[in-house]
């Protein structure tokens, strides 16, 4: 079930897919320059904010593994914090339901939401396009939630133009592997010169994850997750990984899907998004 929250005082983290992933080249400071395409689903992670009269940042139920100087959330308040000196703390809570490696987003989703509600509840004033360069220096997907818009990705994927896609309902699965996104860019076999696309070329159907055979390789789980299936609808990678996905017409067929799955597989099903539920329930 999609989880979507209606508590207002429950700031989401959406998921995002990447509908293809194409390397154009390497820049020299090592990025890779990318054509992407995202969209989001209505499957978030749930934070909720604290505000303190003083400059305490601290989460109140740590991800288990995860320290706080590595913690997406907690990095993002205090870089906001640091670059408008704001005096005001917060502690943070959060129902974490995005896996960890699974080409959600999920770090960076719970980083750009984190940016937007205290932008808010600090009353801080800046503007989407502030958030977004502050969002920047944390990774290069916090941007496109901060934005929070379907969109044409390029440059390292800070580059963003507005896209309308149509919101089909995806039915996602979720393999018991986390992928490491600077394994699968350090790969050897990773193809970096990729013919760069227009706009009409994916909406004509053109586009593949080139990161998606090397996941498999990496991690023969991911293949497996996407032969079943593949069964039912064309089945893809999204992002670096682990996460596959494939578009069906409805919910109704979407969960029928779901519900075929082996016992030993996990995942959900939810609706895409061109608008972020993050702005449609705040």
């Amino acid at each position: 079930m999609a989880k979507v929250h209606t508590d207002t005082n429950c700031w989401l983290a959406p998921a995002k897919i990447n509908r293809f992933l194409h390397i154009t080249g390497q820049r020299k400071d090592g990025y890779h320059e990318l054509q992407t395409v995202f969209q989001f689903l209505n499957y978030a992670d749930e934070l909720f904010f604290t505000v303190l009269p003083h400059n305490e940042i601290s989460h109140r139920n740590p991800i288990s593994g995860v320290v706080p100087e590595n913690d997406l959330t907690i990095r993002a308040a205090r870089l906001l914090q640091k670059s408008t000196q704001c005096s005001l703390g917060v502690q943070i809570s959060i129902n974490k339901y995005l896996p960890m490696g699974g080409g959600l987003g999920g770090g960076s989703s719970d980083a750009a939401t984190t940016l937007v509600a205290l932008n808010t509840l600090w009353n801080l004033h800046l503007s989407t396009q502030e958030l977004a360069d502050l969002g920047m220096k944390l990774g290069a997907d916090v941007p496109i939630f901060v934005h929070g818009f379907s969109a044409w990705a390029e440059g390292i994927g800070e580059q963003l133009i507005p896209i309308e896609l149509d919101e089909p309902w995806f039915v996602v699965l979720i393999p018991s592997v986390s992928v490491a996104t600077a394994d699968i860019f350090a790969s050897s076999l990773l193809k970096r010169d990729c013919r760069p696309l227009s706009i009409n070329d994916f909406k004509s159907g053109k586009g593949i994850n080139v990161c998606e055979d090397i996941a498999c390789q990496m991690h023969p789980e991911i293949a497996f997750n996407i032969k079943w299936l593949s069964q039912y609808a064309p089945a893809r990678m999204t992002g670096t990984g682990a996460c596959v996905f494939a578009m069906v017409e409805s919910e109704v067929k979407a969960k029928e899907i779901l519900q075929k799955k082996e016992k030993s597989m996990n995942g959900f099903f939810a609706k895409g998004c061109n608008k972020s539920p993050m702005y449609s329930i705040c």
